[in-house]
């Protein structure tokens, strides 16, 4: 679980930075055409606070199931096989 809890931060701090840079794109595509001024519920201006919303709720989702399968497997395939051994000198 606690790997689970780990990459659902980095899913975080990834979505948000991803958010930010789509939500900069955006907002550039939407000034360029006139006409989407009113797209969406939430209009031009708030488009960017969705979007990095929207990412980082995507990315502690994502993050979380991703750490969780993945710490899974690795148990499962540990016992077959061994774990890692790290010496640290």
């Amino acid at each position: 679980m606690s790997v689970a809890k780990i990459t659902a931060l980095f899913g975080l701090i990834f979505g948000i930075i991803y958010g930010i840079i789509i939500a900069f794109f955006a907002a550039a595509f939407v000034s360029a055409m006139p006409g989407l001024s009113g797209i969406g519920p939430v209009g031009a201006g708030g488009l960017g606070a969705v979007l990095i919303v929207a990412m980082a709720i995507g990315g502690v989702i994502g993050g979380f199931i991703y750490g969780a399968v993945v710490a899974f497997l690795y148990n499962l395939f540990a016992g077959w096989v061994g774990g890692v051994q790290l010496d640290l000198v």
